[in-house]
C-alpha cells in the first residue's frame, strides 16, 4: 500500500509539470512576436518584440501598438519653391511627394517623375524616396521588421546627458542597408530627443559620418506625438554643434484610412527611374 502511495504521488507530480503553462518569454530572450494563451482563463497575453530601452521610448510617443492601427500619412514642408505635400501608404510605402515643379512617386515597385512646367528634375529620386517621411515618423518607422537594437554610449550636449539606442539594418534592408541611427532620448521623459544618422548612399561600406537632428516640438495627431518640427545641427567630432536650419511640418494627417493605390502609379508621362 505504501508503494502504490508513492507511484500515485510520483504520477500526481508528472501530470501536474506537464500541464504547468510556460512563463512568458520576456523582450530580451526572444526577439520576435510570442502569443501565449492561458486556457483557463481564455486571455491572450502579446509580449514585446522590442527591446525595453525602444519599448519605453515607443510608449513615451502613444505606444507602437497604436502606430501600426495607421495606414496613412501626410504632411507638408515649405520649400523655396513652394509647399512640398509628402503622402504615403504606411503598409506598403508607397509614396506621392508632389511639388510644384514636379511629382515623385512610388507604387510599391516602380520609381517616377513627372516634370511640371517644362522644368527639368534635378535631385535624385533613389536617395529622396521615403527620406522625410522615415525621418518624419520617428521614433516608429525604427519598428519596422529586420532592424537591430543595440545599447550605445549616450550623447552629452549642454550638460545633459541623452541615452542611446544604436540602429542597424540586417542585410538586404531598404536600399542603403548599412546607414545606421542612434536615437538619444530624455532619461526622465524617454521621449526622442536626437537623432544621430549616417549616409551611405547605397554603398558597401559604412560610415563614421554621423548628422544630427533635434527633436523637441511635438504634437499630438490621433494619440501619437509626432514632430511639429525638427532641427537640423552642425556638427563636429561626432556631438552636434549649433542648430543650422529648421523644418516645419504643417497640414498633417495620420490615419487609419487606407489610400487608394491608384494615386500611386506612374502616369503615362511619367519618367520611371531604373
Amino acid at each position: 500500500m505504501k508503494k502504490f502511495l508513492q507511484l500515485l504521488i510520483i504520477a500526481i507530480t508528472i501530470s501536474a509539470c506537464k500541464n504547468d503553462p510556460k512563463s512568458p518569454i520576456s523582450p530580451s530572450e526572444k526577439n520576435d512576436s510570442t502569443t501565449i494563451m492561458d486556457t483557463d482563463k481564455k486571455e491572450i497575453i502579446t509580449t514585446s518584440i522590442y527591446p525595453e530601452s525602444i519599448s519605453k521610448v515607443f510608449e513615451a510617443h502613444g505606444g507602437i501598438d497604436q502606430w501600426h492601427k495607421m495606414n496613412s500619412l501626410s504632411f507638408t514642408m515649405e520649400k523655396p519653391n513652394g509647399k512640398e505635400v509628402t503622402t504615403t501608404n504606411l503598409k506598403t510605402r508607397a509614396e506621392l511627394i508632389n511639388t510644384p515643379t514636379y511629382t515623385q512617386g512610388f507604387d510599391g515597385k516602380t520609381l517616377w517623375v513627372k516634370e511640371k512646367d517644362n522644368i527639368d528634375y534635378q535631385g535624385k529620386p533613389k536617395f529622396y524616396k521615403g527620406l522625410m517621411m522615415y525621418f518624419y515618423a520617428m521614433p516608429f518607422i525604427v519598428g519596422d521588421d529586420g532592424i537591430n537594437y543595440k545599447e550605445t554610449e549616450p550623447l552629452v550636449f549642454e550638460d545633459k546627458t541623452y541615452p542611446g539606442i544604436l540602429i542597424s539594418f540586417e542585410a538586404g534592408i531598404g536600399e542603403s542597408p548599412n546607414d545606421t541611427y542612434v536615437i538619444y532620448y530624455d532619461s526622465e521623459t524617454r521621449r526622442m530627443e536626437w537623432l544621430a544618422y549616417t549616409v551611405t548612399y547605397g554603398k558597401e561600406q559604412e560610415s563614421q559620418d554621423y548628422r544630427f537632428i533635434r527633436y523637441n516640438n511635438w504634437q499630438t495627431v490621433n494619440g501619437l506625438l509626432i514632430p511639429k518640427s525638427i532641427d537640423w545641427y552642425e556638427h563636429d567630432n561626432k556631438i552636434p554643434t549649433e542648430k543650422r536650419n529648421t523644418v516645419e511640418f504643417t497640414d498633417v494627417i495620420l490615419s487609419e484610412t487606407i489610400l487608394e493605390q491608384s494615386q500611386f502609379l506612374r502616369p503615362e508621362d511619367a519618367k520611371e527611374i531604373d
